[in-house]
């Protein structure tokens, strides 16, 4: 442990969770995409946080112990759905298919299909299997089979400040977890689309899809797949835009939140962040810190995940 980062407040409340030391950070991104606007600072408190993404072992123990039937593995309800297939209304979810040469990049319809038996266990479909995936992390996981879990497992998920101050490491402004050149020297840190996505996949980082957690270098506070890998679950509602920097010292928002829909919408949308395998230069440059995006929380994808945390307050040994 560095010599001038703070001491955790006792030893980790559960196996792999690392500290995170609260403070002030400069939160958001004026150079990429305008959701990422406007740069303003925010404070958290400390809190310990998973150290890599929940992996499929993990999450077979939870649905073994609690009996939890996820979003994917039930059909939809229609009256949730009143203008669709009815044949398209059971168990399943989005499975990402490589085209076989450029496509219009406007049509995500063009490289997502939805997969009837596609879930958790079935991440690319009902002949799809887990075998030698224990440690890559779950997918095919909607925002409400996350919240179980970790309530579960006596934690919560992240708000997107938390989160987004966890994937910095410590590093203020930088571009990526570990910096501002995306390969140091050649070195691939994230597990990442290279190529022209969605057909031509070079695997400069050796993987195609989802990788092992850990199979990167952690950042700066220990903590591993925090850009690319599995996008991740935050709590917060999603926003177009960040609000305005509030000016005076003493109002800078601490622990804030986005704890209530923006607008009405008929299926709500949460924050996700780190990108994923399927992120590239090219169409989805979001294995950045303060890359964000907005989620509908019925939705179930082969590259959505999440980690969870335990605030410091909410911690027996704090």
């Amino acid at each position: 442990m560095a010599a001038d980062r703070p001491r955790p407040p006792g030893p980790p409340p559960a196996k792999d969770m690392v500290w995170v030391p609260g403070g002030r950070f400069l939160m958001g991104s004026e150079d990429f995409y305008p959701e990422e606007r406007p740069v303003h600072r925010v404070e958290v408190d400390g809190f310990w946080m998973d150290a890599h993404p929940v992996t499929n072992a993990e999450f077979r123990r939870f649905v073994k112990d609690s009996g939890h039937v996820t979003v994917a593995e039930r059909p939809p309800d229609p009256d949730d759905y009143p203008d669709a297939d009815p044949d398209l209304l059971v168990p399943g979810a989005l499975v990402f298919r490589a085209t076989t040469g450029p496509v219009d990049l406007r049509d995500w319809r063009t490289w997502w299909a939805w997969v009837p038996g596609a879930s958790w266990r079935h991440p690319e479909g009902p002949d799809s299997t887990l075998h030698g995936r224990d440690r890559h992390p779950v997918v095919q996981v909607a925002y409400e089979d996350a919240v179980a879990y970790a309530a579960w497992a006596g934690k919560a998920l992240a708000t997107e400040a938390e989160w987004e101050y966890a994937a910095r490491g410590g590093l203020e402004g930088k571009v990526f977890c570990w910096g501002d050149d995306f390969s140091p020297k050649g070195r691939m840190l994230a597990n990442t689309w290279q190529g022209e996505f969605p057909w031509q996949n070079l695997l400069t980082d050796r993987y195609a899809g989802s990788s092992p957690v850990g199979a990167f270098p952690p950042n700066g506070y220990g903590l591993a797949d925090m850009a690319g890998n599995v996008w991740e679950w935050t709590s917060d509602f999603f926003t177009l835009r960040h609000p305005d920097e509030v000016e005076h010292t003493c109002c800078v928002p601490h622990n804030p939140q986005v704890a209530a829909p923006a607008t009405a919408e008929a299926i709500p949308r949460r924050v996700i962040k780190g990108g994923s395998h399927l992120c590239a230069p090219s169409y989805c440059l979001r294995y950045r810190p303060a890359a964000r995006q907005g989620e509908a929380v019925d939705t179930s994808t082969g590259h959505i995940g999440f980690r969870c945390l335990v605030r410091s307050a909410d911690s027996k040994e704090a």
